[in-house]
């Protein structure tokens, strides 16, 4: 009883999956139509050609119209050839443009939901959503569910025309068809936890590439490449495991299916025979028949071997659909506006798990103020910024920002328009330095960019570069040392001109020297941020009106 409840879960979990693919494909179905109209033109050429090729042998005995048919047959078979093509290029476009729009709209969903939803997915996993499960719906909405409906198509029109040449062969020759549906339902329900298996595998074998090379400084600095090497080996043999155990469940039943077939086409072939002995058909009718036979069991085949196929797409999909419960970010269309902005915490409290990090924190930052936040390490100092930047969606308590004028909105992913952001760490993507610093503000000006380097103190090394501002540099500022690198970061900040600018331990890379040139172009911003400054230096508080100090789940201030 048990199980029954299951499969019928699973059940509705498919046919889910399955509207969740209908409604994708809408904006193609006028192309899958054309496609799947373009392949049933195929199939009846090729049943013409059946016809003809009997007459040809009938002729070919008879001594009649026997050149005129062979031409007839050879401009199908060209026909047939063209139409293969133009099936080909369409569904590889088609797939292409399908498979990059489920990517498009995964991507964007990833881009707009809440951070730290996304933040439980391994990138590595993330990255096998985004390519091979949106490779495998697409395969699914442009080849395996149109080939499915083309199949069965195929073996009506097979079977009735069959059907006019001999009744008993082809009712015979069609009833392998419930022990394929047994077969697909047995294998459908295996091969839909083995798929699983299978993409679980893949993530985790991109995980591990994709982040032991964004970490190979630490690898090689603790001398483990070995054991590294060996690791992805074992990753591999997992996913091995699952692959050839799919692969053998899939050849298994492909191969009693033939052997099927096989019978099948014997039969066919022996009460062929058997008729020709008795002069009761023609040659012409014989190859017609055996022609016939296999084309009526090939659809069936065809059939249980799509079984696979869209156990994978169905697998896909609901791999794809998890990310699409992932909350979107709240973002207003309204926005408070001016240059003097500061931002408000009442009672707030948040915690990444059980254990909170804050406890009914308050905190008033008011237009142009220099706060520093101050504390030890792993004290909440980067998730207090987080909250205000409303990177978080489990915050209880407001945050609101307010401008001098007393208009307030609250805290949501549209009040970072108004916020510039250094964070910790080395955050350059790779392409040119101009690009780099352009993410701050897409819209700003050569001039603009080199006035943000003299600020934060990049003039110099960014001119002495080969090309400049168009100097391509690696992934994370490969290429640049990581002062060099927290420099541009901090020129990307300052080009944005935002009425507040938060600073994540903004200047750990640079001296005490370079430090105050980049907090002293900081202060010569106009107008003047307010300015949010998470440091564990004292140089910097003497420019600071105050500090915040976090212990103990609250903010405590020193002025």
């Amino acid at each position: 009883m048990g199980k029954i409840k299951k499969l019928w879960a699973d059940r509705d979990n498919q046919y889910r999956y399955f509207r969740w693919l209908m409604s994708y494909s809408k904006p193609y179905i006028g192309k899958i139509a054309l496609m799947m109209g373009i392949n049933l033109v195929s199939t009846l050429i090729s049943l013409w050609m059946v016809t003809i090729s009997k007459r040809i042998i009938d002729n070919a005995t008879e001594g009649n119209q026997f050149l005129t048919l062979v031409l007839v047959y050879v401009g199908l078979m060209v026909a047939m050839q063209v139409i293969g093509v133009v099936s080909y290029l369409l569904a590889t476009m088609m797939n292409e443009k399908f498979s990059f729009g489920i990517r498009k709209q995964i991507y964007d969903k990833i881009i707009n939901s809440c951070w730290l939803d996304v933040k439980k997915y391994h990138t590595g996993d993330l990255m096998t959503r985004l390519t091979s499960d949106a490779g495998n719906i697409a395969d699914g909405i442009i080849n395996t569910i149109p080939g499915i409906i083309q199949l069965g198509i195929e073996l009506l029109l097979v079977f009735f025309t069959l059907f006019s040449y001999s009744k008993l062969l082809a009712v015979l020759a069609v009833l392998i068809a419930p022990v394929a549906a047994l077969s697909c339902w047995w294998l459908g329900k295996k091969l839909k936890k083995l798929q699983v298996k299978v993409q679980e595998s893949e993530a985790a074998y991109r995980s591990f590439i994709q982040e032991s090379l964004a970490n190979l400084l630490v690898v090689k600095a603790f001398a483990n490449e070995g054991y590294y090497v060996e690791k992805l080996s074992e990753l591999r043999e997992q996913r091995f495991f699952w692959v050839f155990k799919r692969a053998k469940m899939g050849m298994a039943s492909s191969t009693v299916m033939s052997m099927a077939f096989q019978i099948g086409y014997i039969a066919a072939f022996a009460y062929g025979a058997l008729q020709i002995s008795k002069n009761l058909i023609t040659y012409g009718t014989m190859s017609v028949f055996l022609t016939l036979v296999n084309r009526v069991q090939s659809p069936v085949m065809g059939l249980a071997q799509q079984v696979p196929k869209v156990v994978s797409v169905l697998a896909s999909a609901g791999r794809v659909m998890e990310l699409q419960t992932i909350p979107l970010e709240k973002k207003l269309e309204e926005h408070i506006r001016g240059q003097e902005i500061g931002v408000r915490m009442n009672q707030v409290s948040f915690g990444y798990t059980d254990e909170p990090v804050f406890e009914n924190v308050s905190l008033d930052i008011k237009p142009g103020e220099f706060v520093a936040i101050i504390g030890e390490s792993g004290i909440g100092k980067t998730t207090l910024i987080r909250i205000i930047m409303s990177f978080m969606s489990s915050v209880q308590g407001q945050v609101t920002f307010y401008n001098s004028a007393g208009e307030m909105e609250p805290s949501n992913a549209g009040t970072r328009e108004f916020i510039s952001y250094v964070p910790q760490g080395n955050t350059l993507f790779s392409g040119t330095v101009r690009e780099n610093i352009q993410i701050g503000n897409l819209n700003a000006t050569e001039e603009e960019m080199w006035e943000a380097l003299e600020l934060s103190s990049g003039y110099e090394f960014v001119k002495e570069l080969p090309k400049g501002l168009d100097t391509v540099i690696g992934e994370r500022g490969h290429g640049l040392s990581e002062g060099q690198a927290q420099r541009i970061a901090i020129a990307r900040a300052f080009v944005r001109r935002a009425p507040i600018l938060i600073l994540d331990e903004a200047t750990s890379a640079l001296d005490e020297k370079t430090e105050q040139r980049v907090i002293k172009g900081l202060q010569a911003l106009t107008p003047r941020p307010t300015c949010l400054i998470i440091t564990h230096r004292k140089s910097i508080l003497q420019y600071c009106d105050r500090e915040i100090k976090i212990e103990d789940k609250a903010l405590v201030s020193e002025e």
